[in-house]
């Protein structure tokens, strides 16, 4: 499939889901669509990921180089951006498909609805659950596989990238391993799963619950992507319900390097390590006997690879586990402890 990726302004630092396709789905991308960025490529901005020319819209790549236009941003609330349109609008009159993840469903839009019928094309909007979740049985903690969660101390600090990392490199090392998708760049990475946080609250846990069920038999290491963050003023909830849902056996706790705040709530700081791990483990207790064993830290935004590894080994000296940076250093200390 060809694939254009919109990520204006953004791209790459408040683009997880652009940069999580570019690095980890089976998609040929055309083109990233950065207005900020019109003229360079993705290589310039990003080494490690699949490069692509970097255009200021939709209307500079030819009508039929495209299959998919891809929303590879979504701002706090998951809302629409309106300078969006045209890009969306153009994919359509293109007759190229469209995938959202954002809270708000572009095949309601009357333009985009009408537009994707006159010129037969699919909307597809992957933070729309399934109807007929319920709640859960207290059941995960059944199947055979072992449960491994990402857990955070803020959104967007690598959760889904840990997890892909993890499941990728235990396949390699010739582990049966599955990636659980619970979040809107997961689902598009790995072409199916829920969106945890657009279920309603009572059926979180039984969501998760039975996506544990639907693989757990199969697989014998099932790597869950986890969402938000146990002390997160707006999206605790989300964590909470993947936590209980989960019954995970192990957790890998992640975290920015020099990150002492939450992001858009600069009001509220990031307790201790040692306060992350006291809260998750005792709040899964009641459900699961899930721990805390690794950790992964985010290290994008430190230059040297020798000032990454000091942060990384002050990490694990705090977390007083294994801990490493999955993409800066790899998995193999995770996977020791891991499977």
């Amino acid at each position: 499939m060809r694939v254009a990726i919109l990520a204006h302004e953004k791209f790459p630092d408040r683009a997880k889901t652009a940069l999580g396709v570019l690095r980890y789905a089976d998609h040929d991308v055309v083109a990233v669509l950065d207005r900020a960025n019109d003229g360079r490529r993705v290589a310039d901005l990003v080494p490690d990921v699949q490069d692509a020319p970097i255009v200021s819209g939709l209307a500079d790549l030819e009508p039929d180089a495209v299959d998919t236009l891809l929303i590879g941003i979504a701002p706090i609330g998951g809302g629409f951006d309106e300078s969006w349109r045209e890009d969306v609008r153009t994919a359509l009159e293109y007759g190229c498909d469209v995938i959202s993840g954002l809270h708000y469903f572009l095949a309601d839009d009357e333009e985009f609805a009408r537009l994707a019928a006159d010129n037969d094309c699919e909307i597809r909007d992957v933070r729309n659950p399934p109807a007929d979740l319920t709640v859960a049985d207290g059941v995960a903690d059944q199947v055979d596989a072992e449960v491994i969660l990402t857990v955070g101390t803020d959104c967007s600090v690598g959760k889904m990238t840990t997890t892909m990392e993890l499941a990728r490199d235990a396949r390699a090392a010739g582990h049966d391993a599955a990636v659980i998708p619970t979040g809107q760049t997961g689902i598009m990475i790995e072409g199916w799963g829920t969106p945890i946080d657009r279920v309603v609250s009572d059926f979180a846990a039984g969501a998760v619950e039975e996506l544990i069920l639907e693989k757990g038999d199969d697989h014998d290491y099932l790597f869950v992507e986890g969402q938000g963050s146990i002390v997160h003023p707006a999206y605790s909830a989300v964590t909470l319900g993947i936590l209980h849902g989960s019954m995970a056996d192990t957790l890998v706790l992640c975290h920015n390097a020099g990150q002492d705040a939450v992001h858009g709530y600069e009001s509220v700081a990031l307790p201790s390590m040692q306060t992350y791990i006291d809260l998750y483990e005792s709040i899964a207790a009641p459900v699961a006997d899930s721990r805390v064993v690794a950790g992964a830290l985010n290290t994008a935004s430190l230059e040297s690879d020798e000032r990454a590894r000091e942060a990384v080994d002050e990490y694990a000296d705090a977390l007083d586990r294994p801990a490493t940076d999955v993409i800066r250093f790899g998995t193999d200390e995770l996977l020791e402890v891991l499977c």
